[in-house]
């Protein structure tokens, strides 16, 4: 079952008819259904486990995130994941293409293993789960229509660093000291990419049980954007302001409201507690 959003004409329905060429000259059987929403993603992907059916998310990570999560609560399925959204961080991770027509190779001859995802506020998300700096510039990318495609992530960053002001946040992670740091993002990562091939947590497994927390703590506003850059390298986590720990379990707050953001979408309110979902799902991947 391929599950694919029904809204508009984004990058997912202008690719389909391609997609289904491609399954069909692959001897690959398989059924549309469009989406009306994340939540009637999570349906279909339950109807297709249900029925023995892989579940195939066609669209960007927020989607992909739901259909997995429901396969993960209902303990069966296989996730098939074909990118078709801006930022496509989850194929990356997993190395398959980005192009949706070449990814239907990994549907034919690729590789069953189980993946893990996370958990914040109780919805399960499978990329990287981030708040403070990032909230505000995920509201910003999520709203402007000024800008297409993975560059509306930079975007929302600079808009986002104009009005900036630190923020104190208390982390209680695993069973280590309550502690409380000040500056610009605490991530909890699952996966390596977010933004459209942001590599925030470069040593992230999808497949080793846990997740990485990234804390970009006080500097300047100039080192932060001088920095940024660095970040689609992974080259960020070698600067002192920046600390990565490994977990399987954290709670945030702050001293401020914000929105915890997944997958691109909106997924909790601070104070929230994330958690790893070891070997949640079956997904196909490249060999």
């Amino acid at each position: 079952m391929i599950i694919n959003p029904s809204a508009g004409g984004g990058r997912a329905a202008r690719e389909l008819p391609g997609v289904e060429r491609a399954l069909t000259s692959l001897g690959l059987e398989h059924r549309v259904e469009r989406t009306r929403s994340l939540d009637h993603a999570r349906e279909l992907a339950n109807a297709a486990a249900d029925g023995g059916n892989v579940a195939v998310a066609f669209g960007g990570d927020g989607l992909i995130g739901a259909v997995a999560g429901a396969l993960a609560r209902a303990g069966s399925g296989v996730l098939g994941v074909l990118p078709g959204g801006r930022g496509n961080d989850f194929a990356r991770a997993l190395g398959i293409p980005l192009t949706p027509v070449e990814a239907s190779e990994v549907l034919a001859h690729g590789t069953e293993r189980p993946l893990d995802l996370g958990e914040a506020g109780g919805r399960v998300f499978a990329g990287i789960a981030s708040c403070g700096f990032d909230s505000d510039a995920n509201r910003i990318a999520n709203e402007t229509r000024l800008v297409r495609g993975n560059l509306v992530y930079a975007y929302g960053a600079l808009r986002a660093l104009a009005a900036w002001r630190p923020a104190t946040f208390a982390l209680e992670v695993d069973a280590r000291p309550p502690r409380t740091v000040t500056g610009y993002t605490v991530a909890v990562a699952n996966s390596k990419a977010y933004g459209g091939g942001m590599l925030m947590a470069p040593d992230a497994s999808l497949t080793d049980g846990l997740l990485e927390l990234v804390i970009v703590g006080a500097m300047t506003k100039a080192r932060f954007l001088g920095g940024l850059p660095g970040v689609f390298k992974g080259e960020h986590v070698n600067r002192p302001e920046v600390e990565v720990v490994r977990c399987s379990r954290v709670r945030i707050d702050a001293d401020r409201p914000f929105t915890m953001y997944a997958d691109g979408d909106p997924i909790a309110e601070l104070p929230a507690e994330v958690r790893a979902l070891p070997a949640a799902v079956r997904a196909l991947t490249p060999r």
